[in-house]
């Protein structure tokens, strides 16, 4: 059974309003225990509001969600995803507020009714999977920077042990150094941790060599799902509006569009250059 199932789903904004708008419309996936989904779109697309009926924030105005094998239609199911799924919004660092980052991570455990030292054995369990030592524990967050405070936001969520990690946009405003070192903690996470991961991002670099597949949105509806290479090799991405392509994929979608025989179905910068040798005829 998978762990998360989406049928025919549709979410629809201040229904009967002027204000109307479905957000989400008929999307129907599947995500499978320790999997890494990758979700794509453009500002709009239904990204983030799909997501969010993975954790209970939201229920579908028609169609099913099921996570961990509860139906969300009922609102106790609901109610009780937070200690299974976590959510890590865009720019999380935003919501830290404690004095310290000890504090910061040892909030959700402490909500769970946990004893002392259970708690500080998740939080230093937390904080030491985003490469974070007991030095910086004892700093104020708002000491750190913009990278590391990603990080202590990301540990808050993992000491709540979730079944599910959802990250909503987690290399938003971070510089490329800061960037990679987030990427490769999400995915060390479900590597070694087995833990099933959706990520939500708007650039495809991010995702096409973490993610095990890749749901592309538009205005609502999913329009490409599947392995990454599979989604890549589909000409209908070319025509997606608003998502951010690799300058290589840049470059093989063009050779591609004027007619080239070249693989568009590629995630690495070594087998565009492959490519690009081939069509100039070595």
């Amino acid at each position: 059974m998978p762990i998360i199932e989406v049928k025919n789903v549709d979410y629809v904004y201040c229904p009967g309003t002027p204000y109307e708008k479905k957000a989400v419309d008929n999307v129907t996936l599947s995500v499978s225990q320790g999997e890494f989904l990758g979700i794509v779109g453009a500002n709009g697309s239904g990204k983030s509001t799909l997501v969010q009926h993975f954790n209970g924030l939201l229920a579908a105005t028609s169609g099913q969600v099921s996570i961990c094998g509860q139906d969300t239609a009922h609102k106790q199911s609901r109610n009780e995803l937070w200690r299974k799924v976590g959510l890590v919004f865009q720019y999380p660092e935003q919501q830290l507020f404690e004095d310290t980052v000890f504090a910061d991570v040892a909030y959700g455990p402490r909500n769970l009714g946990l004893d002392a030292g259970e708690v500080a054995h998740r939080t230093s369990r937390a904080l030491a999977k985003v490469g974070l030592d007991s030095a910086v524990a004892g700093l104020p967050s708002v000491c750190l920077s913009g990278g590391l405070r990603r990080r202590v936001a990301i540990a808050s969520v993992l000491a709540m042990q979730p079944e599910i990690l959802v990250l909503d946009e987690p290399t938003a405003g971070l510089d490329p150094g800061g960037r990679e070192v987030v990427l490769q903690l999400i995915k060390k996470l479900q590597q070694e941790d087995h833990t099933t991961v959706v990520m939500i991002s708007h650039s495809l670099q991010d995702v096409i060599t973490l993610a095990d597949n890749i749901a592309v949105l538009e205005q609502g509806k999913l329009i490409l799902y599947g392995h990454p290479r599979e989604v890549l090799a589909q000409s209908g991405l070319r025509k997606v509006a608003g998502i951010i392509l690799p300058d290589f994929l840049q470059v093989i979608f063009a050779l591609a569009a004027r007619g080239k025989s070249v693989n568009t179905g590629i995630t690495t910068l070594e087998e565009a250059e492959a490519e690009i040798v081939k069509v100039l005829g070595g």
